[in-house]
């Protein structure tokens, strides 16, 4: 519920407020009755909030045709949105919401110099045993969180950490580890943009992980809940992954992402 929900507000920008929404929505122009009808008003009532809309620059009439777009001063609001936005203040109680749901923990990690990193760890009230921290690197291949990044990161930047990992093991005498992933599992958490981890890099620890994506479809960052196998269902259609899904959601949405388009 927004915080505005129960405090006093003027109807009138409300109901113009659903003719900038429904141009918004709409991927072209619109005709006066069609836009009407998308804001669930008659033409004639939508009208008089064009003309004001019009003299603020918010929407402008084509020529031509006579409908309707969103003018330049939307398109600045919408700049000036998009750069006053930042993804870990949005994304913060959202997860707290989250954990708390869920009662499980939640992670938050963004893509560091040394690949995914945990910027953000909620515990849950059942404690879980794991060696982990702000500042943690995951592992690409073998974590829920680190797969995410794996299935959407660009391969250039992949590369790079495959270079750091080969630097630091030669010097170490280590063999190195492929950053990559089997094709087959790659393709699953492009469709689900999730990924799980089941018992592993931890026996008896499972975890899920969705991305979060920004206004250009590219991953932002990654949420991961993680818990005791016997209390975590780790299944994609699960209660924990519906949920999971909908805070990601959430946030892309607030990020200027436009949910259902493909950001793989």
């Amino acid at each position: 519920m927004s915080e505005f929900e129960n405090q006093r507000s003027i109807q009138s920008i409300e109901i113009g407020g659903r003719l900038l929404n429904a141009l918004a929505l709409h991927s072209g122009p619109m005709g006066l009755k069609e836009l009407a009808q998308a804001a669930d008003m008659t033409p004639s009532k939508a009208h008089p909030y064009l003309v004001s809309f019009g003299r603020l620059g918010l929407i402008e009439r084509e020529r031509e045709s006579g409908q309707y777009r969103l003018g330049p001063a939307a398109l600045q609001l919408g700049l000036s949105c998009l750069r006053q936005l930042d993804p870990l203040k949005i994304a913060g109680p959202l997860m707290e919401e989250l954990a708390e749901r869920i009662h499980q923990s939640v992670v938050i990690a963004v893509w560091g110099n040394l690949g995914p990193t945990v910027v953000r760890m909620i515990e849950s009230h059942q404690p879980i045993h794991v060696n982990m921290r702000v500042g943690t690197v995951m592992s690409v291949n073998r974590t829920a969180t680190g797969k995410i990044f794996a299935a959407f990161m660009p391969e250039e930047k992949l590369e790079t950490l495959k270079g750091i990992a080969l630097g630091d093991r030669v010097a170490q005498g280590q063999k190195v580890v492929d950053v990559a992933l089997p094709a087959g599992e790659l393709a699953r958490i492009r469709r689900h943009a999730m990924a799980q981890a089941i018992g592993q890099p931890i026996p008896g620890i499972h975890a899920l992980s969705a991305a979060v994506f920004d206004q250009f479809g590219a991953l932002a960052l990654a949420i991961t809940a993680l818990g005791p196998a016997e209390t975590f269902d780790a299944d994609l259609d699960g209660p924990i992954a519906r949920d999971l899904k909908h805070a990601a959601d959430q946030i892309s949405h607030r990020l200027g992402h436009a949910l259902g388009r493909s950001a793989a």
